[in-house]
């Protein structure tokens, strides 16, 4: 591999500041829609169905470009990919927080996603060239793991706090300073990297193939919760997805310029770090939107009370991914760091499963929610050095895409699934007679002790597939 001299530490930390910015816009996008949603139905007169797609219309697409821009930005440069995905997903905020009617606000999600493809695909792969350093990368990978970590816990606050002071349309405006300041700052601070392919095929036929099936897949689990499982649309839809994703693999093993060179899951350490990844995010995406239907229809907060019943476990994700990860992760590796936190995380919501319907927040939920929080941010910078380990400089951008991949299937996979298993035991348990809010809160306690289980998988697929003898990405750029 050609070793590309890194810039001074100065601007290397600037750089990291810029992509960690634009990172955290779009993750926060992911949850602040989701404590405004009741208002956006009675403003813009959504139906219960038609509400979902406030959600389902930005994850989508996101979901399903992640692996195609993630390559292209490695064929036609990384920088240029970043800030045009930045561009677009700030006028698409522009765009939501103008729309008066339902199918603009929908419209401007979809673009919204484009965009946060474009953007979250290339960060991780342009973050790890810029730190050649063992110390250096995993400080950074610990600081990028906390905005991704914490956003989602973020979003929820700032939900509250806009929705309940001004309007939800200021959820979406707010983007616009944020979105043109890293689009200046970004222009300014990243160096632009070198096109590595843009005389070769981007392999254009695998990226319809790849991008029509996972957004397929995407479309297929978030409607579950409309169309059910077993129904006509779950299975052509599914099954469209499936097929075009095996004509994908069947493209990339024949073609001179694969899109997704197979030989990337030769690497056993790259393919469980993707799958532990999935397992775990279905769980921690289940978390986050159900713990904040815990706690305003269960115990009855409201909006911002809701957003600060959240904040610890950013506040514990950042204790551990910003000031101990970087340094347990280089004295005693990723694998044994990362098998801890998915031990504290199962165990954290395993406890939220059995939270009484009068539970008392500092008694029953914060010492569950401090152990997700610790758990999430040792595990994640561990994911994320394992996920990225043996990609060259030529294929940072792919290795980086096919990571987010496999977050946002496993976090809409994660999600659908348990948000169908929850409303079925909700509506078991009205039938029997009991109150709406203990019906309620039977159906999150299924939840929660659905996602202990993803997280446990997690546990057991990392401690009995990953090598013990790893060498940590850190210590080869």
């Amino acid at each position: 591999m050609t070793r590309i001299d890194a810039p001074p530490r100065t601007s290397r930390w600037a750089a990291l500041a810029v992509l960690c910015g634009g990172a955290l816009m779009i993750v926060i996008d992911q949850t602040i829609v989701s404590v405004a949603l009741p208002f956006i139905k009675t403003d813009l007169g959504f139906s219960d169905s038609g509400l979902a797609w406030v959600v389902n219309a930005y994850v989508t697409p996101f979901g399903g470009l992640l692996l195609l821009v993630g390559r292209l930005g490695d064929l036609f440069g990384r920088k240029r990919m970043f800030i045009s995905g930045m561009a677009v997903f700030t006028a698409a905020s522009l765009a939501c927080g103008l729309a008066t009617a339902a199918p603009a606000l929908i419209a401007a999600r979809f673009f919204q996603g484009i965009g946060g493809a474009m953007s979250s695909a290339v960060v991780l792969g342009m973050l790890v060239p810029l730190f050649p350093l063992a110390a250096d990368r995993a400080k950074a990978i610990g600081v990028f793991s906390f905005v991704q970590a914490a956003g989602g816990s973020l979003g929820s606050l700032l939900g509250g706090v806009f929705t309940q002071a001004l309007s939800w349309h200021w959820i979406f405006l707010i983007n616009l300073p944020i979105g043109v300041t890293t689009v200046a700052l970004a222009f300014r601070l990243l160096d632009a990297d070198q096109a590595r392919g843009g005389d070769r095929s981007a392999d254009l036929l695998g990226g319809l193939l790849v991008t029509t099936g996972l957004m397929a897949a995407v479309y297929t689990l978030v409607s579950t919760a409309d169309h059910g499982f077993a129904s006509g649309h779950t299975v052509v839809f599914g099954a469209a997805a499936v097929g075009l994703l095996i004509a994908f693999g069947v493209r990339e093993a024949n073609t001179a310029e694969p899109l997704l060179p197979l030989r990337m899951f030769r690497s056993r350490t790259v393919s469980v770090a993707n799958l532990t990844q999935a397992l775990l995010i279905a769980g921690m995406f289940a978390f986050l939107f159900f713990g904040a239907l815990f706690l305003q229809e269960s115990l009855q907060y409201d909006a911002l009370h809701t957003g600060l019943g959240m904040i610890p476990v950013a506040v514990a994700i950042g204790a551990v991914s910003l000031g101990l990860s970087a340094r347990l992760n280089t004295r005693f590796g990723e694998r044994p760091i990362l098998l801890a936190g998915l031990a504290l995380i199962t165990l954290g919501l395993a406890l939220l499963g059995r939270a009484p319907i009068d539970s008392t927040f500092g008694v029953d939920l914060l010492p569950a929610m401090l152990l997700i929080g610790v758990g999430f941010g040792a595990a994640m910078p561990a994911l994320m050095a394992l996920g990225m380990s043996g990609a060259t400089d030529q294929d940072a951008g792919l290795a980086a895409g096919l990571f987010s991949t496999s977050q946002q299937i496993g976090g809409a996979l994660g999600l659908a699934v348990l948000a169908a298993l929850a409303a079925t035991r909700t509506d078991k348990l009205s039938a029997a007679g009991e109150a709406q809010i203990a019906a309620l809160t039977g159906g999150y306690h299924l939840a929660f002790a659905v996602a202990a289980s993803l997280a446990l998988a997690s546990l057991l697929i990392a401690a009995v597939m990953l090598p013990r003898n790893i060498s940590s990405v850190s210590s080869q750029p």
